[in-house]
């Protein structure tokens, strides 16, 4: 299962490449405000389907495009698909963008590829067998204090998104790491993770197809991976946080009370940080 799903990401990934000598020609529309597809995520997405159901034809495929119309969808085997995560950096020309294939066989991801076209960087898992960046082990890194760390994230880009929320979120980070950064592609960001080039990883937002196959790049290279209280549940909460378990525990104690999974009691600690952020506020 794994060389198809290799063979399908890089025949996306040709396309990808292709159309990227001449991205000023690609036809763009929006599926809504900031949330753009393009004839290549499309024609992508179906190279990658065709593949896929021509080894496998009584498996299921959720893809973001074009849904849950394709193979046989009664399966236990559910191919998910993001034929280009980072659609928006392709488009402006930025080459932070990549093809994320997941597996999951009764509810479990059991194979991952993500694919970065642009660099020719291959990132694979499979459950139980460690995960690889170019057939080399990957490890997440081994940093201990938050302090110390790297930690990249997703902004908020629809007009419904709670940007207040987020704001506080990248505060309480921003002033006891090393760092966040902002790529653009989440799929990448949990195969960053995964190879230990940063430290940890939180977003909002998100659908299965952009978190499927970095889930399982994650765990398989030592990492914990969840939604903001930890719960490893995570694939269709649309919240997403990653890192190594002594960092994921540090991140954990910070973002859980920002948790739409969060308990009263939780959501009672933030309500009280912005009252004395705001008293701090008025006494300046």
């Amino acid at each position: 299962m794994m060389n198809v799903a290799v063979k399908a990401a890089r025949a996306a990934g040709a396309i990808i490449n292709r159309a990227a000598l001449d991205v000023e020609s690609v036809r763009v529309s929006q599926k809504q405000a900031n949330d753009f597809v393009t004839e290549v995520d499309q024609a992508s997405e179906a190279i990658i389907i065709e593949n896929l159901l021509g080894a496998y034809p009584g498996h299921a495929i959720w893809a973001e495009e074009s849904g849950r119309v394709h193979g046989s969808q009664d399966s236990e085997f559910v191919w998910i698909i993001d034929p280009l995560d980072g659609t928006t950096n392709f488009i402006h020309g930025l080459p932070i963008y990549c093809v994320s294939i997941a597996l999951a066989v009764r509810g479990k991801v059991e194979q991952a590829v993500i694919y970065d076209p642009s660099r020719n960087d291959l990132f694979t898992a499979t459950k139980g067998r460690g995960a690889y960046m170019n057939n080399r082990r990957m490890r997440v890194s081994k940093r201990l204090r938050l302090q110390e760390c790297l930690i990249s994230t997703g902004f908020p880009y629809r007009h419904d998104d709670d940007i207040n929320t987020y704001l506080r979120m990248m505060g309480d980070l921003m002033q006891r790491t090393a760092g966040l950064r902002r790529p653009g592609a989440a799929a990448l960001d949990l195969a960053y993770v995964a190879a230990g080039f940063t430290d940890g990883f939180f977003e909002t937002g998100l659908q299965a197809w952009d978190v499927a196959a970095g889930s399982l790049l994650i765990t398989e290279a030592g990492g914990l991976v969840g939604n903001f209280t930890g719960d490893a549940n995570f694939l269709e909460q649309k919240e997403c946080m990653a890192a190594n378990p002594r960092i994921y525990a540090q991140m954990v104690s910070l973002l859980s009370k920002y948790s739409k999974f969060a308990t009263v009691e939780e959501k009672a600690v933030t309500t009280a940080a912005l009252a004395e952020i705001k008293t701090l506020i008025t006494a300046r």
